[in-house]
């Protein structure tokens, strides 16, 4: 199973970065989608942007710097805390993003058509529910009830 997500992922990351170089986002690397992927568009700060991506606070930092030096990030002051700052995506990484995620509607729907819609569409929500249910039993002492 573990190799079959992973594989499976890897095949999402190239053709998004395939769909990216084409329309001029050729400088971004595989390791920048664990980025894109979690950054949204209301600002976010750096130490939850790691928990989000799954990584760790120095190799984000590092992330988010390239890509700041790159012209797809931006960082500005928190309002509500003068002292911390937030991450926003700028103009050319809104333009970016939308563009990603119409490639990830596209591969969703090809990927759907291969599987069947529902069959597709249910092995989504089987995922789902799996990370759910691990992360829930993760954080808790209870253990889940036996199926």
């Amino acid at each position: 199973m573990g190799q079959l997500l992973v594989r499976l992922l890897a095949e999402f990351r190239r053709e998004l970065l395939a769909e990216a170089e084409s329309h001029g986002y050729g400088d971004l690397r595989p390791a920048h989608l664990q980025i894109t992927g979690n950054i949204g568009t209301k600002g976010i700060r750096l130490t939850a942007l790691a928990a989000r991506a799954q990584l760790s606070l120095a190799a984000t930092s590092e992330l988010v710097n390239e890509m700041q030096a790159m012209g797809y990030l931006e960082r500005r002051t928190d309002p509500a805390d003068g002292r911390a700052k937030l991450i926003f995506p700028t103009e050319r990484g809104l333009k970016m993003l939308g563009e990603a995620s119409s490639k990830v509607l596209e591969l969703e729907q090809l990927w759907g058509a291969y599987a069947g819609k529902q069959r597709f569409e249910e092995a989504l929500q089987t995922l789902q529910d799996v990370l759910i249910a691990t992360h829930s039993a993760s954080t808790s002492a209870r253990p889940l009830p036996p199926h």
